[in-house]
Formats: C-alpha cells, structure tokens, sequence
C-alpha cells in the first residue's frame, strides 16, 4: 500500500497530476478540488490509495487522509467502484457526504453523475452505519459549493492557462453552474471550461 506521495508536481491534466519522487514521476489520479491546490514546480504531499486490477496499478490522490479513508469507504458498497467514488468526493467534500447519508438526503447523492435515485436509494441504505457522523459544520463541509468560482480559476491556472483565459472561461460556464443551483459541479464545470478553452484556441 502506497499511503501518500511527496515530491515536485511535474505536471497536471484535468483529471491527474505527475509527482515526481525520487526521480520517477508518479502519476495520480485526483479530483478537480485536489488539483486546484497544486502548482507545477511546487512540492506536494497527497494521501494516496492504490487500486490494483489485473491489467492495471492505478493510484488515487487525495488532499488529506480523511478524503482518502472515505474514498475507500465508498467502495465497500456494491456498484461503487474507485471512478465513482472519485466522482462523490468531486462533488461533496467527506463531511459533506457524512452528512447526506446520516439525513437520508437522496438529492445529495443524484447531484453526483452517474447515481440515479434508485443507486441512491441503495447507497443510502449500505453506507449508513460505515462513514461514520458528520464533524464540521454545514459551511465548513461544503467548499466545492462555497467559492466554486475560486476553485475553478485556480485549476485552470495550475494547468497553465493565463489568467485572462482563467477569467474567460469562468464567465463562460457561469450560466451552467447557475443553472445547476446551490450545487454547481466543480468537475463538470472544469471539463466545459476546458472544451471552451479548446475552441477558442
């Protein structure tokens, strides 16, 4: 089990940052909150876990070890693979999950791509005595709804865009992320940011 990595950000991907460490670079995959805190030439720390299958060793990275434990929790319910619960944990912080699940809040978890009420309904049922009660508060558990503006700049930023095409692009999905409500997907909103950059380049 590889626990966490350290070392230089040699590059990022929407999806993934290189470590290097020890002068092989790690490839990890991430969430677009973890990688909007990272830069290239900066040194990083990431709570990491290692999925291993028969054709491949795939390495998640996470910004902290409770993101990383509930990671893992998540899959121990049926249907949650490592991509989904990447997926939960782009969109709800692990307080913010905790939550949902103690208040049976369906909504929360659809608001995730690819859990449809049914799914939710079922996760709801497998993982209520496994994550375990919410610890923060409402505001501290929820930063991917708070500043999603920030979040998204800094990522695009930390993937090398200038600052005025940062600026161009959250302009952009600003009517998406309206339209989404109170819970605009960071993730979602980074990849259509990404398409409009491509567009106009």
């Amino acid at each position: 089990m590889i626990a966490f990595v350290s070392g230089t950000v040699a590059a990022l991907a929407p999806d993934a940052a290189v470590v290097e460490v020890g002068g092989v670079g790690m490839a990890v995959q991430c969430t677009p909150n973890t990688l909007s805190t990272l830069r290239v030439g900066q040194t990083a720390r990431l709570a990491t876990s290692l999925v291993v299958r028969e054709d491949s060793l795939t390495l998640y990275g996470f910004a902290d070890d409770d993101e990383r434990q509930t990671f893992e929790l998540l899959q121990t319910a049926s249907g949650v693979g490592p991509r989904l619960a990447q997926a939960m944990l782009a969109v709800h912080a692990p307080d913010a999950l905790r939550r949902a699940v103690a208040t049976a809040d369906e909504k929360a978890l659809t608001a995730v791509p690819g859990i449809g009420k049914k799914g939710a309904q079922k996760l709801l049922l497998e993982l209520k005595d496994r994550l375990g009660a919410p610890v923060g508060t409402a505001t501290a558990a929820s930063p991917v709804t708070a500043g999603w503006r920030d979040q998204l700049h800094a990522a695009l930023i930390g993937l090398g865009y200038a600052t005025r095409e940062a600026d161009e692009a959250v302009t952009a999905v600003t009517p998406q992320a309206e339209a989404a409500g109170g819970t605009p997907q960071v993730g979602a909103l980074l990849k259509a940011a990404l398409q409009t950059l491509n567009r106009a380049r």
